[in-house]
């Protein structure tokens, strides 16, 4: 069996859009393994992926010594890894490891001495969407016809299987039909800029008294950082899930539910993935722009506040004014033309 690595060593939202390339190596190859190498968090999106075949943990690679991480690679007997996100000591052991390709950027010094195919692509300053950079990387392997981004977009799909707690289902349970059921994730753990609490105070309250059920997801420490948020807004809110759910959980809860609302994290990319609405909140700057990080999905959508990029925002990141222009009258009402999702995913 013909077999692809495809590595993407950082977070959840890059791993998200990082699915097309997975797919897009079924299409070329029918019948092909794709094996996704990934840090130890984000295994449940592979799970949860389509065109992914099998899990290659880098954190659990980390552990052996170097001739068993060449022996781990070489056990796949893969005839190419797609260098997606860069990673020095996965660059060094596919090369020992013997991959006949091996494909990385041509603006990674490590890629010139590691890798035999070189992609030129630049990011940073690049019009195109994450998921269109991520599949530049495939020309080497024939993807020679650039798909748009509604193609790309396809390509995005995640199906939710492992069940939730027991007292998370009882929550569920009490879901009315018709009513939307939004999800809420405040925080971002610093991978975009954030809209802030009392942005979305007022957004839950404004829900709430439209008749819908909100719910704040987040992990553990989020839920700690924001145990006055929830207090404050307690009246307003169907259900707090921080720290109450696994990554896998989450999708599940994700996929049981109408739509998420978030900055440019992962769980935005997880809900868009699993066909639930999903409403980014964006700063026009470059790169964190929706034009470079949108979600990619069915029901995928995003708010942006429309003015030129201010330096000031730039400097100080925590204090970005332009995401802070987006009101939660604004957001309200665009959840407002919601459908609802009654279907969930499985």
């Amino acid at each position: 069996m013909r077999t692809f690595l495809v590595s993407r060593t950082d977070a959840i939202g890059d791993i998200v859009l990082t699915l097309p390339v997975c797919g897009q190596l079924q299409q070329l190859f029918p019948g092909c393994r794709v094996v996704l190498i990934g840090r130890t968090y984000t295994q449940a999106v592979a799970d949860a992926c389509p065109w992914v075949d099998a899990f290659l943990n880098y954190d659990e690679l980390l552990k052996l010594s170097e001739p068993e991480q060449v022996a781990a690679l070489r056990h796949y007997q893969a005839e190419a890894i797609v260098h997606v996100f860069p990673n020095k000591l996965l660059a060094r052991v596919a090369q020992k490891a013997n991959i006949p390709l091996r494909i990385g950027t041509r603006n990674r010094w490590i890629h010139w001495f590691t890798c035999n195919r070189l992609v030129p692509l630049s990011r940073r300053h690049s019009p195109l969407h994450e998921a269109q950079l991520n599949l530049q990387l495939l020309k080497p392997l024939g993807y020679l016809t650039e798909l748009p981004l509604p193609a790309i977009s396809a390509l995005v799909q995640l199906r939710a299987t492992v069940p939730l707690p027991a007292t998370v289902e009882l929550l569920l349970a009490q879901l009315i039909p018709g009513q939307l059921n939004i999800i809420l994730h405040p925080r971002s753990r610093g991978s975009a800029r954030e809209w802030g609490l009392a942005h979305f105070g007022m957004l839950a309250r404004l829900l709430h008294q439209a008749g819908h059920r909100v719910f704040i997801t987040g992990t553990a420490a989020e839920g700690q950082e924001l145990a006055a948020f929830l207090h404050e807004n307690a009246a307003f809110l169907a259900g707090d899930l921080t720290g109450r759910l696994t990554l896998a959980q989450l999708l599940t809860f994700i996929a049981h539910t109408d739509g998420l609302v978030a900055a440019s994290t992962g769980p935005l990319h997880l809900a868009a993935a699993l066909g639930r609405h999903a409403l980014g909140l964006y700063p026009p700057m470059r790169p964190a722009h929706p034009g470079r990080w949108a979600p990619l999905g069915p029901h995928a959508e995003y708010v942006v506040f429309d003015r030129p990029a201010c330096s000031a925002c730039r400097e100080s990141p925590a204090a970005c004014s332009c995401i802070k222009a987006i009101t939660a009258a604004e957001v309200a009402a665009r959840i407002q033309t919601w459908h609802p999702l009654s279907s969930a995913q499985s």
